[in-house]
């Protein structure tokens, strides 16, 4: 009785095509196929209180699992095998899945965390390190936790740029209210950076999480949906010049009372290890 009516779907991001296709041209061919992620992303966005204790513990895993992860890192091991540090580490603390993007290259030079299946050069004295943690904890809800460290001394334009993109994460804490307008501060984020000379946001700039790694709402140009009170943001700045590569990423927790809190207690230093 319903083989005539509106379907909602959900993830089209990943749905299967096969399976929609298959609904529309056999008993539902007469139905009407929307995306109903206006109607569900904003309750998903809010978090409860028993939520909010969840996101919290999967914050700390993943410092304890960075601590382990650059506690462990030596000249001779693959990036790889120092993912493989964090990953554990997540695993004894209760989660299940997600993903560790890493990458090395000789201080002073650009770069960009890649995948595993490109996480096999060695780590040398005097590398830079990167290492994005990107793992749920117990309960299923994720966090976003990355650092660098230097396998020596770090430049000056490291030591600079690294400050710099700890002041570009603060520009952005700072507009996280309830009612914000994600195009807003997509639009101010950029003009903050040209104005010191750095490079555009390109991809999304920042965003919420969840059960689902990546939740709206997207701090990005075409984002309708508004930032909400009780809901948390991976914020990640990242870019690279010709003489560094400069990110940081925590979680941030923007509560009813409009207040914002830093949900990760790991250090937001530049490690030199050397």
């Amino acid at each position: 009785r319903f083989a005539g009516g509106t379907v909602g779907m959900l993830g089209t991001a990943s749905i299967s095509f096969a399976l929609i296709d298959g609904l529309r041209r056999g008993r539902l061919h007469r139905a009407r196929f929307i995306d109903a992620s206006p109607v569900v992303d904003p309750i998903k966005a809010v978090k409860s209180a028993v939520e909010i204790e969840l996101v919290r513990r999967a914050a700390a895993a993943q410092d304890e699992a960075m601590g382990a992860a650059l506690a462990a890192v030596r000249p001779g091991m693959r990036e790889l095998e120092v993912a493989a540090v964090a990953e554990h580490v997540g695993h004894s603390l209760g989660s299940e899945q997600g993903l560790f993007l890493a990458w090395s290259g000789p201080a002073g030079q650009p770069g960009q965390i890649v995948n595993r299946h490109l996480q096999h050069r060695e780590l040398r004295p005097g590398d830079q390190f990167s290492l994005l943690i990107e793992n749920n904890g117990p309960g299923g809800y994720y966090c976003e936790l990355g650092r660098s460290v230097v396998l020596g001394r770090a430049t000056a334009a490291m030591r600079e740029q690294h400050e710099f993109v700890l002041e570009a994460q603060r520009f952005c804490v700072d507009r996280l209210r309830p009612n914000a307008d994600c195009r807003d501060i997509w639009d101010a984020y950029n003009a903050f950076m040209r104005e010191h000379g750095r490079p555009e946001e390109r991809r999304v700039h920042f965003h919420g999480q969840g059960y689902d790694m990546v939740e709206r709402p997207l701090v990005r140009f075409d984002e309708t949906m508004p930032i909400a009170a009780d809901t948390y943001f991976a914020l990640h700045p990242a870019f690279s010049t010709p003489a560094s590569y400069s990110w940081i990423c925590d979680d941030f927790l923007l509560s009813g009372d409009g207040s914002v809190e830093r949900l990760h207690s790991y250090p937001q230093d530049l490690v030199e290890l050397g």
